[in-house]
């Protein structure tokens, strides 16, 4: 096994003995606070597919982490407050279902990755950027003059959304389900990343002219990974506002984009566990650091800069000792 698979093990050991030391100590907001790691992580493993293996820099990603969050807010809110969301003869009820929100939460933030990327892919470079950016901005102030569902106030979920067999309202177990999603979706883009449509995509980052040469279309395959990788941050969002019950603006802000950006970078670009490492790390020094100034991204700033310049790999590729081309 190499370097990187030992580290990811140890890794996925720590997110295991984590929040059971913390529970054993009578710390359950050390359980919350690992829980949001988590889920934070899974965004990041949603934007490093079209990331690291696209190479397509995404700053529009909080759109989608929104549209799963509201679409767990609109459907617990419906369901908290017994009105249906259609009235008759297309009659749709809300509800506090997890597997099924997270259902809309994929399918809707998968849609709308479809209906964005199919646009913005027909450009590159900066020009994709800008477009992701404007396309994400576009949600965000559309979810500010959305007064049905809180407008810039937000929605409040009274209770934590039910999974069959998991008392989600205790910290622990609510973890594990967040984890077990995390490890489901590492599986999957594991497999992706070795299937002939991950190394296709691979090569169409690499060289597009080259994959069209030998019959691939770079268009096509950039669009299914930019999907796949919506529908995956979409989860995390409606997982995120599970989390505190409450979804608001916010999470549509380019400010988000940036930051599920971050942990990829601070964890290491292409690489398995880079984000889950990446957003430890961040939300070890939002707490450590928010303690000491309120100035704390001063020095977030500072070890992104470093990562960036001294450490390409990130965190992963530092402890490693191993540097990732292509």
């Amino acid at each position: 096994m190499s370097r990187e698979g030992w580290f990811n093990l140890a890794l996925a050991g720590l997110l295991v003995a984590f929040p059971l030391a913390a529970q054993a100590m009578d710390e359950p907001f050390l359980v919350t606070l690992a829980t949001r790691a988590v889920i934070l992580a899974l965004a990041g493993v949603g934007l490093n597919l079209a990331l690291g293996l696209g190479g397509l820099v995404s700053l529009g990603h909080a759109a989608f982490f929104g549209i799963g969050g509201y679409a767990m807010g609109i459907l617990a809110s419906h369901a908290q407050g017994y009105t249906p969301l259609a009235e008759w003869p297309l009659l749709i009820e809300g509800t506090k279902s997890m597997p099924v929100i997270w259902l809309v939460a994929v399918a809707t933030s998968g849609l709308a990755a479809l209906a964005i990327g199919a646009l913005s892919l027909r450009t590159s470079g900066v020009y994709f950027i800008m477009i992701t950016l404007a396309f994400g901005q576009m949600f965000f102030y559309f979810a500010i003059s959305w007064p049905a569902y809180g407008g810039e106030d937000g929605l409040s979920i009274y209770v934590r959304n039910g999974f069959p067999g998991v008392n989600t309202l205790v910290p622990l177990p609510f973890y594990g389900l967040c984890l077990a999603v995390l490890a489901l979706a590492l599986m999957l883009c594991w497999q992706i990343a070795r299937s002939p449509f991950g190394l296709a995509l691979n090569a169409a980052r690499q060289s597009a002219k080259r994959a069209e040469t030998v019959g691939l279309s770079p268009y096509r395959l950039r669009l299914a990974a930019f999907t796949l990788s919506g529908a995956i941050t979409g989860l995390a969002g409606a997982l995120h506002a599970d989390l505190n019950r409450f979804v608001s603006p916010a999470m549509l802000s380019w400010q988000t984009s940036g930051e599920i950006i971050v942990f990829v970078i601070l964890g290491g670009t292409a690489r398995l566990f880079g984000p889950v490492a990446g957003a430890g790390v961040f939300v070890a020094l939002e707490h450590l650091l928010g303690e000491l100034s309120d100035f704390w991204h001063i020095w977030l700033g500072l070890l992104l800069l470093a990562v960036v310049l001294f450490a390409r790999g990130g965190v992963v590729g530092l402890v490693c000792g191993e540097r990732r081309h292509g």
